[in-house]
Formats: C-alpha cells, structure tokens, sequence
C-alpha cells in the first residue's frame, strides 16, 4: 500500500534519533504519523483539514505536535515542534546542549550522546551510569561501553566563546563527533 507522505523529519533526542513522517490525505481527510516506519496516529475522514496533531516521541516522550496549515488553495505547510519549540530551533539548540558520538565496537553500532547541562550519557537510547572525575585538565565521566572503557574529557578551550570542549575516548582512543 502506497503512503502519501506530506512531510518528513530526523529528530536527534538523548535516546535516539527519530524519522517522523505525516500522511496527509487532502481529498479523505486522512492524517497518519509514523516514527521510524510505525504507525502511532491514524485518523480518517477528517472533514477539517488544517488543525494540528500532538503525540509523543522517544523514552523520554517528548511532546510533538504536527501544525497543518492552508497556504493557498489546496496547497498546505507542515511545521513540526518539539516541546513547544519549532523544528529548526528544537534541533539548532539540540547542537548547542548536547554532543553526539557514533562508532562501531565489535561489530555492533552505538550512538553516544552527552547531555552538556546534566552531564547525563546515552547509548543506544539507554541512560548510561557514569563516574565523574576531577582531573588537573577538566573533568571526565567514566563508563563502559560493551565492555570497553568510555570517558568524556571535559576541558576548557582557553577562549571564552569556545567554552568547554567535550572529547569522547573508548580504550584510550578519540572517537570523531556527529555533525548535527
């Protein structure tokens, strides 16, 4: 069965990233949200075609909501915010408050990301239990990782608009960090 997908984005939360696709069905009236492939919302024969969906994403259920707006004629906008903040500035400050680390141990692949305002670790969508350490250079949080030794060095840049640079070492190597 064909989907009719009007709109598609990647959220990158502390416990994953997610693809949230909208079906919009202008001539039925149908609306369905699907997160990573699964359906979560169906409603059809929605006689009012703009309005909004709202639904959760994640562990951490974050509040979503899908705003569908009339542009022109039968042409129609999909905005998507994440609680209670537009899409693009949801992610803009997700950079800001977070770093994010992907890498292969094993043959198995892990996405690692550090909550800079909590100081909390995640991988592969579970919240990891770290030791933090005070070093002469900074700060390190501590954890395992399949059995291979994680730390997140916490140092400062020397420059007040760089703040705190945060490196991820698994067994003594640097891992390279996610462009957002």
């Amino acid at each position: 069965m064909s989907r009719d997908i009007a709109a598609v984005w990647d959220v990158e939360l502390s416990d994953g990233v997610y693809r949230i696709e909208f079906e919009h069905g202008t001539t039925t009236g149908k609306r369905v949200i699907y997160i990573n492939g699964k359906e979560v919302i169906r409603r059809d024969w929605m006689f009012k075609l703009v309005g909004k969906e709202t639904f959760s994403v994640g562990v951490m259920e974050a509040k979503a909501t899908i705003f569908i707006e009339a542009i022109s004629g039968f042409a129609y906008e999909y905005c998507l915010n994440i609680n209670g903040t537009n899409y693009q500035k949801f992610m803009d400050n997700r950079s800001k408050v977070s770093k994010s680390w992907t890498l292969k141990l094993d043959g198995t692949d892990y996405r690692i990301v550090l909550e800079k305002d909590t100081m909390d670790v995640w991988c592969n969508g579970q919240q990891m239990e770290t030791v933090g350490e005070f070093a002469d250079d900074g700060t390190k949080t501590l954890f395992v990782v399949a059995n291979h030794d994680c730390c997140i060095k916490a140092t400062s840049s020397g420059r007040k608009r760089n703040g705190i640079i945060h490196v991820l070492l698994v067994d003594g190597d640097r891992v390279p960090e996610v462009m957002h």
